[in-house]
């Protein structure tokens, strides 16, 4: 059985899973708590969070353009870092977004059929698994179409809220509620919106021209986001202002029906649960792929190795994905208890960053070709940044996500001891 994937995914259909990844369910759930978190201080909390995200963005298009493999930063943890450090970072990837992926499902079922949240949630897993083990060239196709509804009810939602004369654009401005901590907290929970991009350089494996298409795909995936979540910010906040977004618990129906705009608020309704499968989809197909390449080096059973010889895709993985997803979802309300992976997250990132640094410090053995000085010092700039940057705002983090994500790490430790010896 060959172990090896099909390369069928170009530059556009690479941008589309990165955006179908973070233009999802965040920007319609994360703006309120970041909002408590950091007042009006919540655009200088976003433009943190992008910095950060575009840092981490860069390093990693480097290393999967370097490492056009399967598994993302466990694959560059392990090549430029040791064996322990690829597994840490694959470790914290599967664990953090199997819990994601049970969010975004439950989030599908709070917005289809509040009553029966679970059951939807369980369906969800179910269709998008099967549409993953058809082939990634499917998924791509289905991600245009979530991204496209997706982009234009938001695209609605600031055409409405800035159009409106509820808007106020003196709301913007910087008060004195808002203070670092509270910024950089709001920056930590609003880089997990951001996060996205790491599904392009988890696909690796399936992209033509990696080092070529991924450099391209991850910063215009990014730069399409940042402007897409700048907008509805800056339209919501004009409207409800931070102290009223920070209790919204709906924030983009609210402001739409502050804006007078009451027919758009089951529109908005369907494009959050829109973009909550558009992330569902892209998660599940990282996690499968993180899966496949830990199961190749015997991190996790081999049997999660096995490729399809048709469709070429890691199904047992999958599988395996999507069988533990609907378990999760089907029996835990998990939508208020991840902070723990927005951790995990940083901690994924952290380690691309370290891997990046070391991309500078030399040609390796099998490559020929030494990086000029100006290249090197930009690669480590960029790297140091964002490495910092993760540590920074993974403390900033409130502290039972920081408990929470340290326990997740320290099980993963033990497994990784224990498997070793």
């Amino acid at each position: 059985m060959t172990q090896e994937l099909r390369r069928s995914l170009g530059v556009f259909d690479a941008v589309v899973i990165g955006l179908g990844s973070m233009v999802g369910a965040g920007i319609f759930v994360a703006l309120a708590p970041a909002a408590r978190a950091a007042g009006s201080g919540l655009l200088v909390g976003l433009a943190l969070a992008a910095v950060v995200a575009y840092c981490n963005a860069m390093s990693s298009a480097r290393l999967a353009a370097r490492y056009p493999a399967s598994g993302g930063t466990y694959v560059y943890g392990r090549e430029r870092l040791g064996e322990f450090w690829g597994y840490l970072a694959g470790w914290a990837f599967i664990v953090g977004k199997t819990a994601s992926c049970a969010a975004m499902a439950l989030t599908v079922g709070a917005y289809v059929w509040p009553g029966q949240a679970h059951a939807v949630a369980v369906a969800a897993v179910v269709a998008l698994t099967a549409v993953n083990y058809r082939g990634v060239q499917k998924s791509a196709w289905l991600t245009r179409a979530i991204v496209s509804v997706v982009l234009a009810v938001l695209a609605a939602v600031v055409v409405a809220s800035l159009g409106s004369g509820s808007a106020d654009l003196g709301l913007l401005d910087v008060g004195p509620d808002a203070s670092v901590g509270g910024m950089l907290q709001a920056a930590g929970l609003l880089f997990f919106a951001f996060a996205g991009y790491a599904r392009i350089a988890t696909l690796g494996e399936e992209v033509r021209d990696p080092a070529r298409t991924i450099p391209r795909a991850v910063p215009l995936a990014l730069g399409i986001t940042l402007v897409v979540y700048a907008c509805v910010a800056v339209s919501v906040l004009s409207v409800l202002g931070a102290e009223e977004l920070g209790r919204a618990s709906a924030p983009l129906t609210d402001a739409v029906r502050v804006a007078g705009a009451e027919f758009l608020v089951p529109v908005v309704r369907v494009g959050a649960a829109v973009a909550a499968l558009g992330s569902l989809l892209a998660l599940i197909l990282g996690v499968s792929r993180t899966t496949l390449a830990m199961a190749r080096d015997g991190h996790l059973p081999s049997a999660l190795a096995a490729v399809h010889p048709r469709f070429q895709v890691p199904h047992h993985a999958e599988l395996a994905v999507g069988t533990v997803v609907a378990v999760v979802a089907a029996t835990v309300d998990v939508r208020g208890a991840i902070g723990f992976s927005s951790f995990g997250v940083l901690v994924y990132y952290a380690i691309a960053n370290v891997s990046a640094w070391t991309l500078s410090s030399g040609p390796d053995r099998d490559t020929p070709v030494r990086v000029t000085a100006v290249r090197a010092m930009t690669v480590r700039v960029t790297a140091g940044f964002g490495l910092l940057g993760c540590l920074a705002l993974a403390f900033a983090l409130p502290a039972l996500s920081m408990v929470a994500g340290a326990a997740v790490m320290a099980v993963g430790v033990v497994v990784y001891a224990v498997r070793t010896r």
